[in-house]
């Protein structure tokens, strides 16, 4: 019983970290980004920053999540889909390697052409409108599925 509350403890910290630092980029930090009140190294340096935590955010949550999910009552295996709460927790798990995805995309594909573009300087000034809008689109998406994997969590607690 300890070790699973910890478990919990743990899952809702790092779910805090992980999707307040989400919020905080796509709806602080990016808008007074795109109003040029952050240069674009600054905009740089805020997202490398947050990158250790993001990536220990999503591996703390991979592990007590599946720890939470298999000690559930309600869990009888995997892809057994025989109630609400599986369902749920399905959708929920569908979301989150979604965001996974975007979350490497952004980190391997998309910040170092970033970075490559704005070292380059003013010879690629449309690939970076090009990029920062991509750019914007993924965190947008990366929100909403935020929203997402929380009314699925919410479903899956009230069954």
């Amino acid at each position: 019983m300890v070790i699973l509350a910890i478990s919990y403890w743990l899952h809702l910290l790092t779910t805090v970290l992980w999707l307040g630092g989400l919020a905080v980029v796509s709806l602080i930090a990016l808008p007074a980004y795109r109003r040029g009140e952050l240069a674009d190294n600054q905009w740089l340096a805020l997202q490398k920053m947050l990158l250790p935590y993001i990536n220990g955010s999503m591996a703390v949550l991979w592990v007590t999540g599946f720890y939470q999910m298999t000690n559930n009552a309600q869990y009888s295996g995997f892809l057994v889909l025989d109630s609400s709460w599986a369902w749920a927790i399905l959708a929920k798990h569908i979301a989150i390697v979604a965001m996974t995805i975007i979350s490497l995309m952004m980190q391997f594909q998309l910040l170092p052409e970033i970075e490559r573009v704005t070292l380059l300087g003013r010879k690629l000034v449309d690939k970076r409108a090009e990029l920062a809008q991509r750019e914007a689109r993924l965190l947008r998406l990366n929100l909403l599925l935020a929203t997402v994997v929380l009314l699925f969590t919410a479903i899956a607690t009230a069954v």
